[in-house]
């Protein structure tokens, strides 16, 4: 292909489409269309636990099965992300009759569109086409990331930084294998740290959870390994001990390895057992930490966790367990005579329990009380209710995970 391509942006908000394929490069492609507000249609026999998740939470249509040429009607681009070649010329071919464009994971060659290299910056959208080539293009999309988010100097002049937390060697440019625990924040990717953000895109495997903000995965490198390590409640999921398996053996085989994490690494989120791990098998590790979801969503729901002359204090607790199940470790008896605020993580199965046993144990039916589902992301939703009603309020909006529960009277702080 000798001419350059046209660069255009799409308008897909409400518009169809069609990804063809259930694996990593899809679960890379399918945030940045569903951020885009576009009509997805999924065709694959099998998903991924992150696509998977996206489904039963309605963000997408799902066709268990292999492509058929009807998959295409009403659709206005479709991105095929299977690696069979026969089996994506196909869908080409068949985009090609219908003047649809395609683009193609498997053959750029072969598409008649290219998805670029993106970074975004607030209401800037940058993307870089690299002239067919994927890295040349991700250099320059980093180099133009790099001036967006520079911080000057009091001087005004930008400054030189180091970059200690990346070794460096023989493999790609490392001495050794090392892994970092990354919070990403509570859903906004936006919300990733400057220090998380930079080791993201150092890494050369990226092992992620369900709760991790799509778009970030959309700008990783693309020959970066994704492992989709994603935990979803009472569905499918790799066990931890395999988890921590994947982040050794990446580790022991040169690889600068992330382990992305949804919130923060140490608040329910198993990083102290990677770690461990790591470190018994001789890896070194970096933590970073993260936005933790028990603080933004309130605070993304205009809720306070604390406030002068209403809270003086808050607790988080985990509600995946109910409050009568032995493996138990909370005192929901205990936590019903505090008087500061009470933020649930995990707890949408159990309320109904939760709440109950809070009000045998002192807590005021009266106390008021909030959910917040997917915060900080642009499919946020806050339910305000009582501590007697949350649970059936909930159950009848259809709040899904993940979702946060504020109980306190810091839920009406701010209210005018």
């Amino acid at each position: 292909m000798t001419s350059n391509p046209y660069p255009l942006g799409l308008r897909l908000d409400g518009r169809r489409v069609v990804v063809v394929g259930g694996g990593a490069v899809a679960t890379r492609r399918v945030p940045a269309l569903l951020d885009a507000g576009a009509d997805v249609l999924l065709v694959a026999p099998e998903l991924t636990p992150a696509l998977r998740a996206r489904v039963d939470a309605g963000r997408l249509h799902w066709v268990p099965r292999r492509f058929v040429p009807e998959d295409l009607d009403g659709a206005w681009l479709v991105q095929v992300a299977i690696d069979d070649p026969m089996a994506a010329a196909s869908v080409s071919a068949v985009a090609a009759e219908r003047r649809i464009f395609c683009v193609r994971a498997d053959d750029r060659t072969a598409a008649t569109a290219w998805t670029p290299a993106v970074t975004r910056h607030g209401p800037v959208t940058v993307a870089v086409l690299g002239g067919g080539d994927p890295r040349r293009a991700m250099t320059v999309r980093d180099a133009i990331r790099d001036l967006l988010a520079v911080r000057l100097a009091p001087d005004g002049t930008v400054p030189t930084q180091s970059r200690p937390d990346v070794p460096t060697g023989a493999t790609g440019g490392r001495q050794t294998g090392r892994v970092a625990l990354v919070g990403a924040g509570p859903g906004d990717p936006e919300l990733i740290t400057v220090r998380g953000w930079r080791l993201l895109t150092e890494a050369d495997v990226v092992v992620a959870d369900r709760l991790v903000p799509g778009l970030l995965l959309d700008e990783l490198r693309p020959d970066v390994e994704l492992v989709d390590a994603s935990k979803i409640p009472y569905g499918p999921s790799r066990a931890q001990e395999e988890i921590n398996q994947i982040l050794v053996d990446r580790a022991l085989a040169g690889a600068f390895v992330v382990r992305l994490k949804g919130g923060d690494p140490y608040v329910f989120g198993r990083g102290g057992e990677e770690l461990l791990a790591c470190a018994e098998a001789g890896v070194p590790v970096t933590v970073v930490p993260g936005v933790t979801s028990s603080i933004a969503a309130p605070a993304a729901a205009g809720i306070p966790v604390t406030h002068r002359g209403v809270a003086h204090e808050f607790t988080v607790v985990s509600g995946h367990l109910a409050p009568d199940s032995p493996a138990s470790l909370v005192r929901w008896d205990a936590l019903a005579g505090l008087r500061g605020t009470l933020v649930i993580l995990m707890g949408l199965k159990n309320l109904a329990a939760i709440t109950a046993t809070l009000i045998a144990h002192g807590r005021s039916p009266q106390t008021p009380a909030a959910v917040v589902q997917e915060a900080t992301t642009g499919a946020q939703r806050v339910l305000r209710s009582t501590l007697d009603a949350v649970a059936a309020d909930a159950l009848a909006a259809d709040i899904r995970p993940p979702a946060i529960v504020v109980v306190g009277d810091v839920v009406g702080a701010l209210d005018a």
